[in-house]
């Protein structure tokens, strides 16, 4: 909307196209995370693999998320209370195919030590944040997470990086 004197005029927006808005959201390069909980009901680990993470507050210490409307494994994690965002290694690019898959074990042959509160913290991540929900969002098709953060940890391990579409990594020491 518009505002123009003491009339408001509306503009009619053209539709987007999904594929068009895919292919230019994937020349920005994110890194790579894995959110992982215990299912209360299974006690079982579980957890899904995202690119839409992000630092939101220092003060209070707060970690954003986005996850699909349709995710099945996001409530199980939820419902966890305490969750690890696990940020994937260049070498764990099979781990993020693995939790991104949709049903099956995705835990099957994945190595992972307990947080400080339970959630999987993965083999190999470059860091994990343990955190537990503070708010959820909903916008269009996915859900966006604001999470306060409980314990963190990093290691100098070279990132895994998604990027048109493909997986890549960059050394830490060649970032200026």
């Amino acid at each position: 909307m518009t505002s123009i004197g003491s009339e408001t005029a509306t503009a009619e927006l053209p539709e987007l196209d999904p594929a068009l808005m895919r292919t230019v959201l994937g020349h920005f390069a994110t890194g790579v995370v894995a959110i992982t909980g215990i299912d209360p009901e299974t006690a079982a680990p579980t957890g899904l693999a995202a690119n839409s993470f992000t630092s939101v507050s220092l003060e209070p210490p707060l970690i954003a998320f986005c996850v699909g409307a349709t995710s099945s494994s996001w409530p199980k994690v939820r419902a966890a209370g305490h969750y690890t965002v696990n940020i994937l290694s260049e070498a764990q690019e099979p781990v993020c195919r693995q939790l991104a898959a949709r049903g099956a074990d995705k835990f099957r042959g994945l190595d992972w030590q307990p947080s400080p509160a339970g959630a999987p913290i993965l083999a190999g991540s470059l860091a994990w944040i343990e955190a537990e929900l503070e708010a959820e969002h909903p916008a269009g098709d996915h859900t966006i997470v604001v999470s306060r953060v409980r314990h963190l940890y990093a290691s100098d391990l070279a990132p895994l990086i998604f990027f048109r579409g493909r997986y890549g990594f960059a050394e830490p020491g060649a970032v200026r």
